[in-house]
């Protein structure tokens, strides 16, 4: 496991400046990138013991951001 947030400019490096544009024009995508961003900081303290939860609350804050992730991934790739 590894304790690197995964940022949306990480995870899709090629598409940072379609997210950037994204996040200023569409308003659902900036909401899908809002809540990616709250759920990996929370699964980020949590793999750090900043803010440890117990481990099916993690796996289900981990499954929640890679639906996210997807969602954000479908709207990058149209």
């Amino acid at each position: 496991m590894s304790h690197t947030p995964h940022e949306l400019h990480e995870e899709f490096p090629d598409k940072a400046d379609r997210i950037q544009a994204l996040k200023q024009s569409d308003a659902h995508f900036a909401r899908l990138a809002d809540e990616y961003h709250e759920i990996n900081r929370a699964v980020h303290r949590a793999e750090t013991n900043v803010e440890p939860m117990e481990e099916l609350a993690e796996v289900d804050l981990r499954k929640r951001r890679a639906l996210l992730k997807d969602q954000i991934w479908g709207i990058l790739s149209a």
